[in-house]
């Protein structure tokens, strides 16, 4: 059971050495992402959740490195022979929990960035039936559009594509989040799409048991228990939408 998510962006300018002297521009979002991710400790089971070429698990050997751009950081510091290295989504999540020095004992699960939403909600509904008590930290990107100078140059329907994902990670909406479409957000280069269906899965769209709650609350149906959102941190400081959310399941009263 889904008890607590949080919500944040992988670019690899979210670690500061990789940022330089432009490092001080993300300190809010940094703070952000570790007030939500401080939030998920101390469940049954931990999933990093992260957008990759293809969707699999990592086992417990699987490794996280900056290396590949030019930074000189692994986490573990001496990864075992044959280990696998996670991809950069999950990379990013595994910094993140390093913070908190939460990193071991973690699940590591990609999603393939063009999985479909019935599978991307399917998988979440595993995860989030494989322990008691499930905390997922999901990563995602917003839409690489946002100006002339983004990535992806600037795409007008990218400002209001991200702000109904604000909404949605604001509202705990799961529904909204299960509704994004495929095509629009390939176009408008938004990472986190199959990372946020999923977070959507495991929350209960898709099967009857989802809905919102209004206010900042998402309530899935047939006692499932209500969830509150916070929306910590959405910007776009180089074009690409940067989220960072928490969700947490609220005590059932009576």
């Amino acid at each position: 059971m889904l008890v607590s998510a949080a919500v944040c962006p992988h670019p690899p300018i979210l670690v500061p050495a990789m940022a330089g002297e432009a490092a001080p521009e993300l300190d809010a979002l940094r703070a952000a992402c570790h007030e939500a991710v401080r939030r998920l400790l101390g469940w049954d089971a931990l999933i990093v959740v992260g957008g990759a070429p293809e969707t699999r698990p990592y086992g417990p050997d699987a490794y996280a490195t900056l290396q590949p751009y030019g930074l000189a950081w692994t986490s573990p510091d001496d990864p075992k022979d044959g280990a696998e290295a996670l991809p950069l989504s999950l990379t990013i999540g595994r910094w993140l929990l390093d913070r908190q020095n939460a990193g071991a004992d973690v699940r590591y699960q990609a999603v393939a960035f063009d999985a479909s939403p019935a599978e991307c909600l399917a998988l979440g509904r595993d995860l989030a039936e494989s322990a008691g008590r499930v905390a997922l930290l999901v990563m995602g990107d917003g839409s690489a559009c946002r100006s002339e100078k983004a990535p992806g140059y600037l795409d007008e329907r990218a400002g209001p594509y991200d702000e109904a994902v604000a909404r949605a990670l604001a509202g705990a909406d799961a529904a909204a989040l299960a509704a994004l479409d495929p095509g629009l957000s390939r176009e408008v280069q938004a990472a986190g799409r199959a990372a946020w269906q999923v977070l959507a899965g495991a929350h209960g769209a898709g099967t009857g048991r989802s809905g919102t709650g209004g206010s900042g609350t998402g309530a899935p149906a047939g006692g499932a228990g209500r969830f509150t959102g916070r929306l910590l941190a959405d910007e776009a400081p180089y074009g690409v939408g940067y989220f960072a959310a928490g969700w947490s399941r609220a005590r059932q009263e009576g």
